[in-house]
């Protein structure tokens, strides 16, 4: 007879023939919540599942919808419309208490919503060097304008390669490149870095005119593993990009001023991309907030003219 076993509750018991997660749970005294009464209206009795996802009934139509409205992976099931065939099922309920089913209807209120699932993307931060002293030197209205005019350039590229910008961090950029089709994150990633700084070539000239100096943008590229959600409360949420690969990302930026380069990439950048990737040198340096030492590559940019404030 299969068997499902259940966290955080610790249980483990037989389900009979034909009989959804949901009613077993439910007729061995788990609070399995289901805030719609298990009509595939809502997503609070949806399981991860850890182990077993073979025994289990193929979604339905009513959860392949939902599924498919709120971007679930394929081992976060509905209880109420999935049944067990044979073997064991080891699954954790994530909806467990009253604020958990708040935050899991409030996601139904949101169009587009995503409630967490790992995707391999490339990352990319970009800021611009020495902009505080810049900054400071202009009235309130000029550091906003010209704030929004380098946005609108680096959006316009963001966008031309498929990349979604996450943050937007002072007068920096994290942008995620993959959501739509990973198999291309790291060349569009790498192809984007470059328009940018193209862009902002064309934009120095408007900058020297009417402030006497131009920007130098450094930017930094990494590639791997992370988790993609919508996060916040009611009134402000957005689609957060988390994971280590983010950090590594930030760091890579950050390491441009040290190595006098204006664009690096990681080493699964470089592995990722092979010979289609023209690199000038490498570099061998500290991360800060990592171990060890990290490899690092600046991309070739002859195209590009030497920046001069």
């Amino acid at each position: 007879m299969p068997s499902l076993a259940v966290l955080p509750d610790n249980q483990q018991f037989d389900s009979l023939p034909g009989e959804t997660i949901l009613a077993a749970d439910l007729r061995h005294g788990i609070p399995h919540v289901h805030a719609c009464g298990g009509l595939a209206r809502c997503s609070t009795c949806r399981v991860q599942v850890l182990d077993g996802l073979e025994h289990l009934s193929p979604r339905n139509e009513l959860e392949q919808a939902l599924a498919q409205r709120l971007h679930l992976p394929g081992n976060m099931r509905l209880a109420c419309q999935t049944t067990i065939a044979e073997g064991t099922v080891r699954f954790r309920r994530p909806v467990i208490d009253e604020l958990d089913t708040q935050l899991a209807l409030q996601g139904l209120e949101h169009a587009g919503q995503q409630l967490g699932e790992e995707k391999r993307l490339a990352v990319l931060f970009s800021d611009i060097a020495d902009y505080t002293v810049f900054a400071e030197s202009l009235p309130a209205y000029d550091v906003i304008h010209v704030l929004n005019r380098y946005f609108k350039l680096m959006s316009e590229v963001v966008r031309a390669h498929r990349g979604r910008i996450s943050d937007f961090i002072g007068d920096g950029l994290m942008v995620v490149f993959g959501m739509e089709d990973e198999a291309t994150a790291a060349a569009d990633a790498v192809a984007a870095a470059r328009a940018m700084l193209l862009a902002v070539d064309r934009l120095n000239p408007y900058l020297r005119s009417m402030y006497g100096c131009g920007f130098h943008v450094r930017i930094g590229v990494h590639y791997g593993d992370v988790v993609v959600g919508h996060i916040g409360g009611p009134d402000m949420r957005k689609l957060a990009t988390i994971g280590d690969t983010v950090n590594v990302a930030a760091r890579i930026e950050a390491a441009n001023k040290e190595c006098g380069t204006s664009l690096l990439v990681s080493q699964a950048v470089v592995d990722e991309l092979g010979d289609a990737l023209v690199v000038r040198q490498g570099f061998l340096t500290p991360l800060k907030g990592k171990k060890g030492l990290h490899r690092l590559y600046e991309v070739a940019l002859d195209e590009l003219p030497v920046f001069t404030a």
